[in-house]
């Protein structure tokens, strides 16, 4: 008895073991998906800031390249202009005009030339919008006049009158000693107009007898590159700038510029003296190794103002001399603010979800326990001598069998104490039929514990099955390979049995039958149609893979006779995916008035492309009007191709290919073939394919290739070749 009430005090009631476990598993699932959401985002914040960063240096390393290549480049084709004697440094009007020109077509601040004799003269856009013209002599003092000019480049009038000495200048005499084209130092001053700041781009200038006649100098305003930094995302949180070795500040996307006036002269900054926190910090970071020992990206991390930022130094440089650092910063709080907003959302809503499962675990175990709880009361009655007891059933599948179970074994124990009042010689037997009955409820109980056991496994089972099924299904794919080996065997076993049929036509009795149940006709009419069918599929692929073929002409690359409808062809083939019907579009229209042509000496695959090329530009014109119609208007005005064919005086074959899109202005008629021209917008189209058609037609085939436009109407492309090339 005592051991009894010990293991009593011991046990725990069965609805804190239902709800104290379920709660501590919920709370440890908040508590984690919290920390993990914290240290996610911690982590995401570093990947996105790195490829912030990183993104942000590469456009600023590509538009680096494409604005200081204009320079050098165009003083190279300056110089050789002069050395071939296209450009005579004599002619000061011509040359003037000749930069005024230049300076209309690039984003320039300067461009000049000064001569070993003293002289020169130069375009420029001091105040970064009027042209104007210095020309100088060599006689001090007064000898430079800068000249107003008109929207033609003749100068008007004189502005101004100054002394200039090329020999003084370093963006004279430092590529003159260098021999080469380099970047002279920064220039600096304070014009009227405003400050200027310019990197000189120059190079050494030679006759046709290799004789120095002197330098010319191309100039770009480098306050420009500030305006293009401030003009990046980045720069709305972080801080992008550009620095010297020696750590001079060249632009900057802060609102602070990055020189200051003293007595009426420009002095740059320097990086340490700035007044804005984040490059006034980086400047101290390299304050003992120096910005020089840079030489690799170097990623870090800095405390400015309580605030972290992720900074990234990348050295810049290129083949002319300039060596420059570019330096991105994104502050922490940019990414953090949203992640640390999410993840007190996240909080709560873990929370409010362990307040709900709470509850919801509480009435669960209530509603479980409720009906055990009144099996234990009932129980205890009877323990104490009570038979008299039912129990009420519940929701519970189980426990209501239980229940039933129980009241039935009441019953069944009630009846039985009753007859053992009766008789005691009776007491045994009904002891020994009510446990057998108990164990045959007992086993009832197991049966039905194994039955939902076994349901479980086929539950599984069946899910296995399923993805079996799912894997079987790939390699049957597989099967149309022997489509061809299984008809000829098909064949052969259906002439088999007709030449079995026709010398036993009266087989016997089992075989008859079997061959009525089969219906055996129908099988040897319907089986050959199968195949065919299945063989109809597989010669679709062979047709389209054909079309491939014959538009690459793999096996045709060199030049010989072809019928070029079937080149057209396999050209629509290929693009009827862009030309079929879209939920946006009705379908673009190709109207074929093929004439009466005959096969045609020519390299087939280049002249393929030529069409490719020609019916693609003629999609994208016709998708770029329709995206500016509505549907109905669409189908009221359809999109179309025209294609036509003929022989023009017997020796030339045309092949004309219009459409009724934009269409193309005059202007841009005339540099359709240029190589690199391009009317489509930046990214879509790379300005070489009219430019290879056009020596594809031209220079491989002896033939013309023109364009005909009219504007909001349409364009058409005649192509005309020779019929017989080694004749022609």
């Amino acid at each position: 008895m005592k051991t009894h009430y010990l293991s009593k005090a011991k046990a725990f009631p069965l609805q804190i073991v239902l709800i104290v476990p379920f709660l501590i598993q919920i709370f440890a699932a908040v508590s984690l998906v919290g920390y993990l959401s914290f240290k996610n985002g911690q982590r995401a914040v570093n990947d996105l800031a790195e490829q912030l960063i990183d993104r942000t240096s590469d456009v600023v390393d590509e538009h680096l390249k494409s604005y200081l290549s204009i320079p050098q480049t165009l003083n190279q084709i300056n110089a050789d202009a002069i050395r071939r004697g296209l450009l005579d440094v004599g002619d000061r009007k011509t040359l003037g005009k000749y930069f005024w020109d230049q300076m209309q077509a690039y984003d320039l601040t300067y461009i000049g030339i000064g001569l070993t004799t003293g002289e020169g003269l130069g375009a420029a856009r001091y105040d970064g919008k009027t042209i104007t013209i210095d020309d100088w002599t060599a006689k001090l003092p007064n000898n430079t006049s800068t000249y107003a000019t008109d929207n033609r480049g003749n100068r008007t009038q004189i502005n101004t009158q100054w002394t200039w000495n090329n020999f003084t200048e370093s963006w004279y005499s430092q590529p003159i000693t260098a021999g080469k084209p380099i970047w002279a130092k920064i220039l600096t001053a304070n014009f009227p107009t405003g400050p200027y700041i310019s990197a000189s781009a120059s190079r050494p200038i030679y006759d046709s007898q290799n004789r120095l006649l002197g330098m010319i100098a191309t100039d770009i305003h480098l306050l420009k590159l500030s305006d293009f930094l401030r003009s990046l995302n980045i720069s709305q949180s972080g801080q992008v700038f550009l620095l010297e070795r020696d750590g001079t500040l060249i632009a900057s996307s802060g609102t602070e510029k990055p020189f200051v006036v003293a007595n009426q002269e420009i002095r740059r900054l320097r990086a340490s003296d700035s007044s804005d926190p984040i490059i006034q910090n980086v400047a101290r970071h390299f304050q003992t190794s120096g910005f020089g020992s840079i030489t690799q990206d170097t990623n870090f991390q800095l405390e400015v103002q309580k605030k972290r930022h992720f900074v990234n130094v990348i050295p810049w440089h290129d083949k002319y001399g300039l060596d420059w650092l570019v330096v991105v910063s994104v502050p922490e709080n940019t990414f953090m603010s949203q992640i640390n907003a999410n993840t007190r959302t996240t909080i709560a809503l873990c929370f409010g979800a362990l307040v709900v499962a709470s509850v919801m675990g509480v009435f669960t175990s209530h509603w479980i326990v409720r009906p055990i709880l009144r099996l234990n009361w009932a129980s205890e009655a009877m323990a104490s001598g009570n038979l008299n007891q039912t129990v009420e059933t519940s929701g519970i599948r189980e426990l209501n069998t239980l229940s039933n179970s129980f009241n039935h074994m009441a019953g069944q124990l009630h009846e039985s104490f009753t007859a053992l009042e009766k008789s005691k010689e009776e007491l045994e037997e009904r002891v020994e039929e009510r446990t057998t009955e108990l164990k045959n409820i007992l086993g009832e109980l197991q049966r039905t514990q194994s039955q939902v056991v076994q349901s479980e496994k086929m539950s599984s089972l069946g899910q296995l099955v399923a993805g079996v099924a799912h894997e079987i299904n790939n390699p049957v794919n597989f099967i149309h390979g022997n489509l061809a080996h299984v008809q000829e065997y098909t064949q052969d076993l259906l002439a088999l049995m007709q030449l079995y049929q026709q010398y036993n036509p009266y087989p016997a009795a089992e075989i008859q039958t079997v061959a009525e149940d089969i219906d055996l006709e129908f099988l040897q009419s319907d089986l050959p149609k199968m195949l065919s069918s299945m063989r109809v599929g597989t010669d679709r692929i062979r047709q389209i893979v054909l079309s491939l073929r014959n538009f690459s002409r793999v096996d045709e690359a060199e030049f010989k006779r072809v019928d070029i409808h079937e080149g057209i062809d396999s050209t629509l083939m290929i693009l009827q995916h862009r030309l079929k019907a879209k939920p946006e579009q009705p379908e673009i229209k190709v109207i074929k008035d093929y004439g009466t042509v005959p096969l045609v000496e020519c390299y087939a695959g280049q002249l393929n492309q030529v069409f490719m090329n020609i019916l693609v530009n003629a999609i994208d014109a016709l998708e770029e009007n329709n995206a500016k119609l509505t549907y109905q208007e669409i189908k009221e005005n359809p999109s179309q191709i025209k294609i036509r064919t003929s022989v023009v005086n017997s020796t030339w074959l045309e092949v004309a290919i219009a459409d009724n899109g934009v269409g193309i202005s005059q202007e841009f008629q005339q540099r359709i073939f240029d190589p690199f021209f391009t009317t489509k917008p930046i990214g879509k189209g790379t300005g070489m394919g009219m430019s290879i058609s056009y020596q594809i037609v031209t220079e491989k085939h002896g033939g013309k290739l023109e364009c005909f436009s009219t504007p909001g109407k349409g364009t058409e492309f005649i192509i005309q070749i020779p019929l017989g090339l080694r004749n022609g």
